[in-house]
């Protein structure tokens, strides 16, 4: 797992050819980053409108990831034209990848770029030299740079820690969230989950009124 990083950055787009990319809302800015860490394209929208995030995934193709039972009732979802996910509230980001790795049986891949979820390319030793401080060229062997932003990256002091995180995550431990979260109707994404419009399992919160934070 790749967490440390050094260089400038881009706006993020999808890829279609690296599985499903997810789009936050404003909940959840942290699982965005263990969804890339996961190997997965995802980014986190701060401060948008529900509207506005709703257009934004069905321009983008994105997968729409909310912790707002409010934003399913909107028209693109309930008819399909956007994909989405209800993400209970009450968990860690941890424990919401695990989530949405579990709902969508999506497998862990290699990580992406931590900062804006783009592809890594493996860099040789001797082109990162100027892109990363001297002591980690001489410490480090392994890099890779952003195919989107340029950001290289290395294993760093927390590798060990993410990896073990996501590990945990893709396995479902601690989580105390069952299965029937997935929303839609034959929109499938990864193995054996629909999102979309229509199914029954969009995680209703009591009395029909939003979840509490």
């Amino acid at each position: 797992m790749l967490v440390d990083e050094a260089g400038g950055g881009a706006g993020p787009a999808p890829d279609a050819a690296a599985g499903p990319s997810f789009l936050c809302d404003a909940m959840l800015g942290g699982l965005s980053r263990w969804l890339r860490g996961a190997g997965y394209d995802a980014t986190f929208e701060h401060g948008i409108d529900d509207g506005e995030l709703v257009r934004l995934a069905q321009r983008t193709g994105r997968v729409l990831l909310s912790s707002d039972a409010g934003v399913f009732a909107r028209r693109p979802l309930r008819t399909a034209a956007v994909r989405g996910l209800y993400v209970p509230r009450g968990l860690r980001p941890m424990e919401q990848a695990g989530f949405v790795l579990r709902e969508l049986g999506l497998p862990v891949r290699d990580p992406r770029c931590m900062a804006c979820g783009g592809a890594l390319a493996a860099a040789p030793k001797d082109t990162v030299r100027g892109a990363v401080p001297a002591m980690v060229v001489e410490r480090y062997d392994e890099f890779w740079r952003c195919e989107r932003c340029g950001k290289v990256l290395w294993k760093g002091s927390h590798w060990e820690g993410i990896v073990a995180g996501v590990a945990t995550a893709a396995a479902g431990a601690a989580i105390g969230v069952g299965a029937g979260a997935a929303v839609g109707a034959g929109a499938a994404v990864g193995a054996g989950a629909a999102v979309g419009a229509g199914a029954a399992a969009l995680a209703p919160a009591p009395g029909g009124r939003k979840p509490s934070p």
